[in-house]
């Protein structure tokens, strides 16, 4: 028998016989090979994956509901796709409980032909509970059992944008990354703690941003698993008040032990923020000191609104910073939210949000 009829036996016997739904066999094959540089992508369901630029993606977090054509596609490009993972900390402090969560996960990922998974985890946690360690010994336990059962495979963990118990998420980071193959952090949503002026602001400012990066570098965590997560939605703010030199007063939502947080705003796709910066009151905006694009706009009840966003000028230097420092990759929340259309303009605007991700 050929080695590649073995590796495919294997593989079908691994997923207790599960039909392999691609057009050819060997695309449910794992995708093992490791890429230099990871292009992560979150998809949360329906057919935009069709338009994603599939020259760069090398990992695709399926966080909508499976679809088996999305992972044969994927495998012919030579892109994983992995599962979400999320499970209430406080059930698997239980050691037969988390071995068991652990198991489900292993098989479903066999019988649906994937490639690892993303834990997704952003509970709040204690520095020394029951919890704390619980989640330390998941992610090491996780990755050990898809490492044995599925090999080659990719286990990766979203930690916040910094280390630093960001909305009370303190985490063993160090162990944590030691444990895992990828650390996914997500740059944004960086005012769901707003400790000052309760006041409109950017998603992901730049110095910040890059800050939280050497604040994990310091912590001796191997900058060849961090990968930086880009936000490719902003927050739309209702004003409570707009002051003469622009700024956006929001009401006072409390979270995590802080008195504001973004949660004042709603979050935007960037294809609903293109459209509505054209009928805006003041067109697009920018923030040289957090380095960032907003707008303002009235809605039909006269309401004042600032509408804060990342684009390709506020993305590029964050993509130079992980080339010039080496880190493992870049990714986005989420690949769904551009405009595909076939509409020129659209088309040009989704283009540049792809190629911000390799830089200026």
């Amino acid at each position: 028998m050929s080695w590649f009829l073995l590796l495919l036996s294997s593989t079908v016997l691994a997923c207790r016989a599960a039909v392999c739904p691609c057009e050819r066999p060997e695309l449910c094959l794992h995708i093992r090979q490791e890429r230099d540089f990871e292009v992560f992508v979150f998809d949360v369901g329906g057919k935009a994956w069709k338009s994603y630029n599939w020259s760069m993606v090398t990992t695709v977090a399926t966080f909508g509901k499976y679809d088996p054509e999305l992972m044969c596609y994927a495998h012919s490009k030579g892109a994983r796709v992995v599962l979400k993972g999320d499970i209430p900390l406080s059930y698997i402090v239980d050691q037969d409980n988390r071995t068991a969560w652990i198991t489900e996960k292993v098989n479903l990922a066999k019988s649906q032909f994937m490639d690892g998974i993303n834990l997704d985890i952003e509970q709040s946690v204690e520095e020394g509970s029951p919890e704390y360690y619980a989640l330390t010994d998941l992610v090491k336990e996780t990755t050990e059992a898809f490492h044995r059962e599925l090999p080659g495979s990719q286990v990766s963990f979203d930690v916040a944008w910094s280390p630093k118990c960001i909305d009370k998420r303190c985490y063993d980071y160090v162990a944590i990354a030691e444990s895992c193959d990828l650390l996914f952090v997500m740059s944004y949503d960086e005012q769901s703690q707003i400790m000052g002026d309760c006041i409109a602001m950017a998603n992901a400012p730049l110095s910040q941003t890059l800050n939280a990066y050497d604040q994990y570098l310091n912590l001796r965590i191997d900058r060849k698993k961090l990968v930086m997560g880009m936000p490719w939605y902003g927050y739309d703010y209702p004003c409570v008040n707009l002051t003469q030199e622009g700024t956006c007063y929001i009401a006072k939502v409390p979270f995590r032990g802080a008195p504001c947080s973004d949660a004042a705003g709603k979050q935007k796709t960037y294809k609903w923020i293109m459209k509505q910066v054209n009928v805006s009151l003041s067109g697009r905006l920018w923030d040289n000191e957090q380095r960032a694009p907003y707008f303002n706009y009235k809605d039909e009840q006269g309401q004042i609104h600032q509408v804060w966003y990342d684009d390709p000028e506020s993305i590029c230097p964050k993509a130079d910073y992980v080339t010039s420092k080496g880190l493992r990759g870049i990714g986005m929340w989420n690949g769904n939210i551009l405009d595909y259309s076939d509409e020129p303009v659209a088309r040009q605007q989704t283009a540049m949000m792809w190629n911000a991700l390799l830089g200026c």
